[in-house]
């Protein structure tokens, strides 16, 4: 174990203003990874759905792939401070519209407005990747420890919040859940937006600004990856609470899905202390065979009869893949996005994520309504679709912008 002086992740925090950022940003970010359980418990408590529930939380998700990179466009042109909040407060109303149309019995097509609405919400955590960047611009090696803490902060947000959201709703009432979310985010987004003193200059590009995507086939192929990745964990989130309920043990959800966050988060630290030994390229598809031979775990131990500890123990193992998998993928990302677009860049990445999770939610919700524990097949299959999409654009992913960090200009 390192020392204090010779650990990489305290010499982190060592940068003057990193702990207040990173601090606000936790508390807008833990949210996260409750709005999507706290959602389909609501309405499936309240419609007795997980189909329209599912294709609910798709559609936000939907929603923000599409409205995300034109907000994160708007970071990179006017800054962190001055979008963060007029976009998380017109996000926040979306969430409330949202409860108070499940506990009026209001119409379907409501849901599905009020959680489109949402779509708004900024990429916290894509703009606290961009403020290490810009601290650690000249220092390759500390800000791939630096991205594997946000990955593991991530990963935290994923334990925790669906234990939260699932003891608030089931706890209290339906929508204990998203409102608290909600009022989290809106603190933290505004004390986050608070911190200038470590904001990344704006961007002097105009702001119609081509899309980084445009003639980058490497970045293309690490979004279509990210989808078939993000298909795994929305699938994998709403076969599970569907499994659970099934069970008998909806509280238990929360805690099921929290461990395999927590191997993930776990995996994540591990992997940031370890300089790499090779380029981000090369170990890309490495992390996803792994992801995608430990995500027949849950699927082999659900069809053999066993019960929620044994998932328990199949999803801690499988997110022992996870965030290696995606530190190494955001390696790649800031490596192949252009100057003056990393906010944009990194929000498109996590658009591919989130167009994947809609994708997979919806899946799962009809797999596990329809299939039972065969469900676990479709974020098996998601994980397999990835390692196949990175095999085959290898030689994209390989350019010469590829093969290691470059540092944020």
């Amino acid at each position: 174990m390192p020392s204090l002086r010779s650990n990489p992740y305290a010499r982190l925090f060592a940068l003057p203003g990193a702990r207040a950022f990173t601090a606000w940003n936790l508390l807008a970010r833990l949210p996260m990874g409750m709005f999507g359980v706290g959602a389909v418990m609501m309405i499936s408590a309240e419609r007795g759905s997980y189909t329209l529930a599912g294709a609910v939380t798709a559609t936000g998700l939907a929603a923000t792939a599409l409205a995300g990179p034109w907000t994160a466009r708007l970071v990179d042109r006017y800054g962190q401070a001055r979008v963060t909040v007029p976009a998380a407060a017109f996000a926040a109303l979306g969430s409330l519209s949202l409860v108070l149309c499940v506990h009026a019995d209001a119409p379907a097509w409501t849901l599905f407005a009020s959680y489109a609405a949402t779509a708004t919400s900024p990429n916290t955590g894509g703009m606290s990747r961009a403020r290490w960047a810009h601290l650690l611009r000249a220092d390759p090696a500390a800000l791939h420890t630096a991205n594997a803490f946000e990955q593991a902060v991530d990963e935290v947000c994923f334990m925790l919040g669906p234990v939260l959201a699932t003891f608030l709703c089931t706890s209290f009432f339906p929508g204990a859940g998203t409102l608290t979310a909600t009022l989290m985010f809106v603190t933290g987004a505004v004390l986050f937006a608070a911190q200038k003193r470590t904001e990344p200059p704006v961007s002097a590009t105009p702001l119609k600004q081509r899309s980084p995507l445009r003639g980058n086939r490497g970045l293309a192929a690490i979004l279509a990856v990210f989808i078939c990745t993000g298909a795994l964990f929305g699938s994998l989130e709403v076969v599970t609470i569907g499994f659970a309920d099934a069970q008998g043990h909806r509280a238990a959800a929360g805690a099921v899905l929290g461990l395999q966050a927590a191997g993930s988060c776990a995996a994540g630290l591990l992997y940031g202390l370890r300089r790499p030994a090779s380029p981000a390229s090369a170990r890309f598809p490495r992390c996803l065979a792994a992801m995608a031979a430990l995500a027949l775990l849950p699927l082999l131990t659900t069809t053999a009869g066993g019960g929620l500890p044994l998932l328990a123990a199949a999803l801690l193992l499988a997110g022992m893949a996870t965030a290696p998998t995606m530190v190494t993928g955001m390696n790649l990302v800031q490596g192949l996005t252009p100057p003056g677009s990393l906010n944009e860049g990194m929000t498109l990445a996590v658009t591919g994520l989130l167009g994947g999770i809609a994708a997979g939610s919806a899946t799962g919700g009809w797999a596990v309504e329809h299939l039972g524990a065969a469900g676990y097949a479709v974020p098996a299959g998601a994980s397999a679709a990835a390692l196949l999409v990175a095999t085959a654009s290898r030689r994209a992913l390989s350019g010469r912008r590829a093969l290691s960090v470059r540092p944020a200009a």
